[in-house]
C-alpha cells in the first residue's frame, strides 16, 4: 500500500486545473506540501493499524494471554457475571496498554500538523471514557452473546443479530443526550439570529428541534464539523464553536442544510438497515468460522470450545476482518448519501458559491487530500473527494 500511494500521489486533472476544485486556487504552498505529507502519514498509518489489531488478537490467543486472563477470572468468584467481567476488564485493560503507544503516536502526529489542539491530560481523559464506555457496553454485549452460545451452539448467531435491532436503535436514540455530553459541553447556539435562520430550514425539514446546539470542540481540534443525531424526539442540530470560528454565516447554513439533507433522505435509518444487513452477514460467517477454527486449530488457540469466553479475541478478529473487507461498500453507500445531502443543500440555500467555499475551507482545516488514490478512497472515505463535491456543486444550477 505504501508504494502504491506514493506511486499514485492525487494529481489534479488537467480539465479542472485551475477551476474552484484545484487546490492550488486556494491552498497555499505551506498547505500544500502539509496535506500531502499528513495525508500519506495518516493513509499508511491506516493499512497499518487494521493488520496490527489482528495480529494483536491472534497473539492475545496463540501465546495464552486470552486463557491465562479467563483463568484468573475464574479464579475470582464462582459467579459467571463476575467472572466475564473480570475477564474483559483484564483483556480490555491490557489491549489499552499495548496499543497506547500507537495511538499516543496518531494523536502526536495530529498535534504536529496543527489538526489537533488538545491537550496530552485532556487526550487521556477521553482515552479512560472510551475505555469506561465500552467496557460497560463490551461487558453487555458478552454476557448475553455466550448465554446464547450455551443456549444455543448453532443459532445463537441469529438470536443475537435479532437482539441487535432494538440495541443499536436504543443506542442511536441516547446518544446525542447520554453518550456525546460525555466528552465535550453542549449549550445552546449564542448567536440567536444564525439560530432563528437553521430552525426555519430544519421545520422545512421536519425536524423535531427547538434548539441549535453549540459544542467546544475548539479546545481539542481546529478541524470543522456540524450534524443532526438522534432520531425521534431526540434529534439534535450541533454546530462545532470551530465551524462557526472559520465559516460565514452562509456558508454555515450550507453546512447545516447538508445536515439537514441526511434527515430528509433518512439516512440513519437507511444506515441502521445496511448496518444490521451487513451484521446478519457477518455473524453468521463468524459463527461458521470460529466453529470450523476451534475444530481444527483449536489447541493452538488455546480454545477448547466456542463458548469458552477466552474465544472472545477470535470473534473480534473475524468480525475486524469482515469489517474491513465490506469498507469499500459500506463507504460507497456512504459517498452516494453525502452526495444526495450535498443536493439536498444546494436546492434549499441556493448559494453554490457559499458550498464551493466552504468545501475549500474545510479542506484546509483538515488538510484533506483533495484527490486520494483510488483505493484508498476505497477503504477509507466515507465523503466523497473535496475535487468531487466541489467541482459538481460548482458546476451545478440550483433548482
Amino acid at each position: 500500500m505504501y508504494s502504491y500511494m506514493m506511486s499514485h500521489s492525487g494529481v489534479i486533472p488537467q480539465a479542472l486545473q485551475g477551476t474552484a476544485a484545484d487546490p492550488v486556487m486556494f491552498m497555499s504552498g505551506k498547505e500544500l506540501y502539509l496535506s500531502e505529507e499528513y495525508s500519506k502519514i495518516r493513509n499508511f498509518l491506516f493499512f497499518i493499524a487494521t493488520p496490527l489489531e489482528w495480529l494483536l488478537y491472534f497473539l492475545v490467543l496463540v501465546i495464552g494471554v486470552s486463557r491465562y486472563f479467563e483463568k484468573v477470572a475464574i479464579a475470582q468468584s464462582k459467579w459467571r457475571l463476575v467472572q466475564n467481567a473480570g475477564y474483559l476488564f483484564f483483556l480490555s485493560g491490557f489491549l489499552y496498554i499495548v496499543l497506547l503507544p500507537f495511538n499516543y503516536y496518531r494523536y502526536s502526529l495530529s498535534k504536529s500538523y496543527g489538526i489537533s489542539t488538545q491537550t496530552l491530560s485532556s487526550w487521556l481523559r477521553d482515552g479512560l471514557v472510551d475505555f469506561g464506555v465500552n467496557f460497560v457496553t463490551t461487558f453487555i454485549i458478552v454476557t448475553v452473546l455466550y448465554w446464547l452460545i450455551r443456549k444455543s451452539a448453532k443459532r445463537w448467531w441469529l438470536y443475537a443479530w435479532l437482539l441487535m435491532i432494538p440495541m443499536t436503535l436504543f443506542v442511536t436514540f441516547i446518544q446525542p443526550v447520554v453518550i456525546a455530553p460525555l466528552y465535550n459541553d453542549f449549550y445552546p447556539l449564542k448567536d440567536k439570529e444564525l439560530e432563528a435562520k437553521i430552525l426555519a430550514f430544519a421545520g422545512q425539514a421536519h425536524i423535531p428541534a427547538t434548539h441549535v446546539y453549540e459544542v467546544n470542540m475548539a479546545e481539542k481540534t481546529n478541524a470543522l464539523n456540524a450534524y443532526v443525531a438522534g432520531i425521534g424526539s431526540n434529534a439534535r442540530i450541533v454546530l462545532w464553536d470551530t465551524t462557526l470560528n472559520r465559516l460565514s454565516e452562509d456558508e454555515v447554513l450550507f453546512i447545516m442544510a447538508h445536515e439537514m439533507g441526511h434527515y430528509v433522505e433518512k439516512h440513519v435509518y437507511w444506515g441502521i438497515t445496511g448496518y444490521l444487513a451487513l451484521a446478519f452477514v457477518g455473524f453468521w460467517l463468524t459463527a461458521k468460522g470460529m466453529t470450523w477454527l476451534i475444530a481444527r486449530y483449536g489447541r493452538l488457540l488455546h480454545i477448547d470450545k466456542l463458548s469458552d469466553i477466552r474465544s472472545f479475541p477470535l470473534f473480534l478478529l473475524m468480525l475486524s476482518m469482515l469489517l474491513f473487507l465490506s469498507n469499500p461498500l459500506s463507504n460507497y453507500v456512504s459517498r452516494y448519501q453525502e452526495i444526495r445531502a450535498d443536493d439536498y443543500a444546494i436546492a434549499l440555500t441556493k448559494d453554490k458559491q457559499a458550498a464551493v467555499t466552504a468545501f475549500q475551507k474545510l479542506t484546509i482545516a483538515g488538510l484533506s487530500e483533495v484527490n486520494p488514490p483510488t483505493l484508498v478512497k476505497w477503504f477509507r472515505y466515507t465523503h466523497p473527494t473535496m475535487l468531487e463535491r466541489i467541482q459538481k456543486v460548482d458546476e451545478q444550477e440550483p433548482k
